[in-house]
């Protein structure tokens, strides 16, 4: 397991200017990897980031941005084309940049809950299977994966926990689908951290790790110990990557909530967060 930082932690959204400070600052403070979160992929220079991340020997990951416009459950098909059309240019991206995977909650647009009845539930459910089964075809064209995160209840109606995006996967049916675990959603959302694991077992291609109030890992509540023993007991050998956000970007924190600071400011927020991980993620933890 390697450990890295998605760049959340300090900007939104990702400009080439922005990974040109950054990937620099975020090798220096320790991390092996940083995830690039794609809000807008006309803002970054692919050939300059690959550039930056090999000059500072970083492993690569790139996760979606699933706002407004963007929900392959949407009922109209412009805006599901519109989706794809942005999860393609992703793929592209990634390709480019050398990571092997696109992550994040492909199935429908962040935020969206409703009560709704289980026939128009279950037409959402096959809308946003369809959807991914096309991602996954255009992810193996170029050699890629596809991870689907589940989120919290107050984010989506849909995929909430690892068992639910196993069966999204499986429904999926295609070897290019598998999914990604995120540790500020599953204290909401699991009843056990090993067991969600476990249950994600060989579909697990990815995770991400916050504190339960999105702080700084060994903050809160998290059960760290219970998640190191199911990845332990997977054999994962992936990113274990930071995700939080900024304060400092008003939108932003808006938008995911982030009411608090969590650190002094974001580089002690990540230096302390590697420091604790690597006391359970890496090699040398027993």
């Amino acid at each position: 397991m390697l450990i890295g930082a998605s760049t959340w932690l300090w900007t939104s959204p990702l400009t080439t200017a922005a990974a040109e400070d950054l990937l620099p600052r975020i090798a220096h403070l320790g991390f092996a990897a940083v995830e690039l979160p794609l809000e807008d992929t006309a803002l970054v220079d692919a050939k300059r980031v690959r550039a930056l991340a090999g000059d500072h020997n970083l492993e690569v990951s790139v996760c979606g941005a699933f706002g407004p416009g963007r929900d392959l459950t949407n009922a109209d098909a412009k805006v599901r084309q519109n989706t794809q059309d942005y999860i393609a240019a992703c793929l592209d991206f990634a390709v480019e940049v050398g990571a092997p995977m696109f992550c994040g909650p492909l199935y429908a647009e962040v935020g969206k809950r409703r009560q709704l009845p289980e026939a128009e539930r279950r037409a959402e459910w096959q809308l946003a299977v369809a959807g991914i089964r096309t991602a996954c075809e255009a992810a193996a064209t170029r050699g890629l994966r596809i991870a689907i995160e589940p989120l919290n209840r107050f984010e989506t109606d849909l995929v909430h926990t690892a068992a639910d995006a196993v069966r999204m996967a499986r429904d999926v049916a295609h070897p290019a689908a598998g999914v990604m675990i995120d540790t500020f959603h599953m204290t909401i959302e699991e009843d056990n951290l090993e067991q969600a694991v476990l249950t994600a077992g060989p579909y697990l291609l990815h995770v991400q790790v916050s504190e339960n109030q999105r702080g700084i890992p060994g903050t809160g509540l998290t059960d760290w110990a219970a998640l190191a023993r199911g990845l332990r007991a997977v054999d994962y050998k992936g990113l274990v990557v930071i995700e939080s956000f900024t304060p400092d970007n008003r939108d932003l924190a808006a938008a995911v909530c982030i009411w608090n600071r969590r650190a002094p400011d974001q580089d002690t927020f990540a230096r302390e967060g590697l420091r604790f991980l690597e006391q359970h993620f890496t090699p040398a933890s027993p």
